[in-house]
């Protein structure tokens, strides 16, 4: 009978007068601890970088510029503050400025025809044809290749008499061509050598360019009824316009730092005509114990290369499409 009556008990209504849990919020003591911890993590991973970099990049380029100033010793020690005269001197230095054209014309020469080869190269492998790929590869091959491999390579086929080249000449009743020891055949010689080392890389970057690139474009303009040639200069380069100015960037300062193919391959010959910056400071400060002279030659290929970088950027990047 008790379990068939109606429980009297009532809930109870909740009280709005609780206390409520509320979100914690730190302390400022406490958010500074967490961005000094933070500080402290960064130089901690920061560190080891910013220290290699002082002692083989920073410190190097201070004392450089510090030795351009003034006249050394044997031993590289300064003797005499000059300030700018080593400047001066150089850029009224016929050997120098003989230096500083042929370089140009180095660096003009492997930059252009690195470009332009590559570019072609790698519209050839983009087209669906037969065994392709066994073509993309042999493209790519200079890349594993060390400079003393391609200098001992090229050496031989520009041989005078047992060369390829050479043979190759005589074959068709013309006179072998002394091809290192003629200055003008020289820097033929090692623009190409360098050009060759460098297509390898620069195929590999048009060839992905060219493959990141619409195909639904050139449908269009098949269907528009746009030759070969108008798709090409108003699709393909348009497309591939950034890795074109990073090409041309980096393709320009590489050329400027070459050394070890006219190290190996002329050695600065013949009567200087490869004598390119580069190798000139080497000769100025380890043959010939010129510090001073070669770290004034250093800081101007330095402005040299940045003023150059600078005009790519002010002139190409205007025409990169992103």
């Amino acid at each position: 009978m008790l379990e068939s009556l109606p429980s009297t008990k009532k809930t109870q209504p909740t009280s709005s007068h609780e206390p409520q849990a509320q979100p914690q919020v730190k302390s400022p003591v406490a958010s500074f601890e967490l961005r000094k911890n933070d500080k402290y993590y960064a130089w901690l991973f920061l560190g080891p970088s910013l220290l290699l970099l002082s002692i083989f990049v920073f410190y190097p380029m201070l004392r450089t510029l510090y030795l351009s100033l003034f006249l050394t010793d044997n031993f590289g020690e300064p003797t005499v503050f000059v300030g700018l005269q080593n400047y001066l001197h150089l850029l009224k230095s016929a050997p120098y400025l003989a230096s500083l054209k042929a370089t140009t014309t180095y660096v003009v020469g492997v930059a252009s025809l690195t470009i332009v080869f590559g570019l072609l190269l790698a519209a050839m492998a983009n087209q669906k044809l037969r065994g392709i790929e066994f073509f993309r590869t042999i493209f790519t091959a200079t890349m594993g290749v060390s400079v003393s491999v391609s200098a001992i390579f090229w050496l031989f086929m520009f041989n005078p008499t047992i060369g390829v080249l050479n043979q190759v000449i005589m074959f068709f009743g013309h006179q072998p061509i002394a091809w290192l020891t003629t200055p003008g055949w020289a820097m033929v010689a090692v623009i190409v050598t360098s050009v060759w080392m460098h297509l390898g890389f620069t195929f590999l970057l048009f060839f992905g360019a060219l493959q990141s690139v619409p195909k639904s474009l050139y449908d269009a303009a098949d269907v528009a009824g746009a030759s070969s040639r108008y798709q090409f200069w108003h699709i393909t380069l348009p497309m591939i316009s950034p890795t074109m100015f990073f090409v041309a960037v980096i393709t320009l300062i590489s050329a400027f730092k070459s050394f070890g193919l006219i190290d190996l391959m002329t050695a600065g010959g013949p009567t200087n005509a490869t004598n390119l910056l580069v190798y000139r400071i080497y000769k100025d400060a380890f043959m010939n114990g010129n510090y001073a002279q070669a770290s004034t030659e250093s800081i101007i290929l330095a402005i040299i290369i940045a003023l150059i970088t600078l005009i790519q950027f002010k002139l190409l990047a205007k025409r990169v499409n992103y």
